[in-house]
């Protein structure tokens, strides 16, 4: 199959198969063709994860049981849940912080982990008592409040998401390890 006219027959051979299945394909129950689709497209867990920052512009972070390095919070959504709840649950769940989510939020595609973070910025409750902020979950080790130009060393789907955020011009470039580590590990 070297050869320029074979290849071209191929080609022609494959663009007709391909119209034929289309089709074939047009022709089928929408549910038929929907589960198709799904069957041969690529498989991505969403998750949802959360910039909480405080009035004076620290932002918090938190350290998982499974990583090195400090992250946010956030996590899966569950089946049919929206990743804006997502992101509220999540903070609630592992830190103990009522937020408000703020403005937009950006999108980060990991198609080497297969996952799909939503990436929130969001605000401490109005009623929130931030001195009180603590683990409040078994994969949280440590939460902390970091000012923005002493960030410590993130974890990479963390840096990535941070600097998506300021991309989007949804925060001011933050001095600080920015650029996401080796650490390439999934949640």
């Amino acid at each position: 199959m070297g050869d320029p006219a074979d290849r071209s027959t191929w080609a022609a051979l494959r663009d007709r198969a391909y119209g034929a299945f289309l089709q074939v394909f047009r022709v089928l129950p929408r549910r038929v063709r929907r589960w198709l689709v799904r069957a041969g497209s690529p498989h991505y867990t969403v998750g949802a994860i959360c910039f909480v920052r405080r009035r004076d512009g620290a932002l918090l972070l938190v350290r998982h049981v499974y990583w090195g390095r400090w992250g946010t919070a956030g996590g899966l959504a569950k089946r049919g849940e929206r990743p804006e709840q997502a992101a509220v649950r999540e903070t609630k769940e592992e830190v103990g912080l009522d937020v408000e989510l703020d403005g937009e939020p950006v999108v980060v595609v990991d198609p080497v982990a297969r996952r799909v973070d939503v990436v929130f910025l969001a605000r401490p409750s109005p009623v929130a008592a931030l001195d009180d902020v603590r683990p409040s979950s078994p994969e949280i080790t440590a939460v902390r409040w970091f000012e923005p130009g002493n960030l410590p060393d993130l974890q990479s789907d963390t840096a990535t998401a941070l600097a998506a955020l300021e991309r989007a011009g949804r925060l001011d470039p933050v001095a600080g390890p920015l650029t996401p580590s080796s650490d390439r590990r999934t949640r």
